[in-house]
């Protein structure tokens, strides 16, 4: 039986995609800097910022995936926040790398998250893996996090995937639980125009693309990890508030408002990011979900 070390294993993504990995008959691992001993998987200690782990965590592992990283939306990007923000993801991964050049047999393929933050915000362009990187914080802090991954590759040979996730779409946590809430409270707000591209994945998809990558050996540089169909923000909003069939009053929130109590984070929200799927549907991944109202009304039956 295959087996899957992940590297924030215990989040969001981490926990869908380690039931996914069970129930597809693989073994899971979890990477954890506080091990409690009451984790559902095998949890080891590891430190990205002291590059150490617990070394039983090695044997016999076949695969390794890195999920971790500080929240992006977690806290204003101050100077301090932002170094956090890139260090936590570059070091994982350095790690992941170091923890590869250990094991023998080496694994057979390392994928890890990456984000559409890469592109930044492009207006109507529709983005794909070849396209440049854009301006400002995410960008450039994609831009790290690839960089060790591909450091990582020069100095291991592993075949490494990034998949590079966008909007997230699950009810147990996430953009989509926030924006949940005025919907509930008969409100649809958006921001700025409401105009802008966002490029979702439902929870399931992103995780059977993570397994996809790691089990076809073709599979090998960055991929978005987004559905074929994104949508504009006020469409989003529209379309939540009509799956949760809750009647909603549409009003804008100011682009100014948002800078003003959001400072360079608002670009989380006001950012338009066209991103294609084309490559991984090119590459043979199918979509469960490649619509947003059949995504969110699963999401919404299934609790997911």
């Amino acid at each position: 039986m295959p087996t899957v070390l992940i590297g924030g294993g215990s989040g969001l993504i981490g926990s869908r995609l380690s039931q996914h990995l069970t129930d597809a008959g693989y073994q899971v691992r979890h990477f954890s800097r506080t091990p409690s001993g009451a984790e559902p998987y095998p949890t080891f200690a590891w430190d990205p910022a002291g590059g150490t782990w617990d070394e039983q965590a090695l044997p016999g592992v076949d695969y390794l995936i890195n999920l971790a990283g500080a929240g992006i939306a977690d806290g204003r990007w101050t100077q301090a926040r932002k170094k956090q923000i890139i260090d936590s993801r570059t070091q994982s991964t350095a790690l992941m790398g170091a923890c590869a050049e250990q094991m023998d047999p080496s694994p057979k393929a390392f994928v890890s998250a990456s984000a559409i933050g890469y592109y930044g915000d492009r207006g109507d362009t529709l983005l794909t893996e070849e396209d440049e990187a854009g301006e400002g914080f995410l960008p450039e802090s994609v831009q790290a996090w690839e960089q060790a991954l591909w450091a990582v590759r020069k100095q291991t040979g592993l075949r490494i995937a990034a998949i590079r996730i966008g909007l997230v779409l699950s009810v147990r946590g996430g953009s989509l639980e926030q924006l949940l809430l005025p919907v509930k409270l008969f409100s649809a707000p958006y921001f700025g125009d409401g105009r802008q591209w966002m490029s979702w994945i439902h929870i399931d998809d992103l995780c059977r693309l993570f397994i996809w990558a790691m089990e076809h050996e073709e599979v090998s540089g960055p991929y978005n990890g987004v559905a074929p169909q994104p949508v504009r923000q006020l469409d989003f909003m529209e379309t939540l508030a009509k799956v949760w069939q809750h009647p909603a009053l549409r009003f804008p929130i100011p682009s100014a408002f948002m800078r003003l109590g959001m400072g360079e984070m608002a670009e989380l929200v006001l950012g338009s990011t066209r991103v294609s799927a084309q490559k991984v549907v090119d590459a043979g991944f199918t979509f469960s979900f490649d619509e947003l109202e059949p995504a969110l009304a699963n999401l919404k039956q299934t609790g997911h």
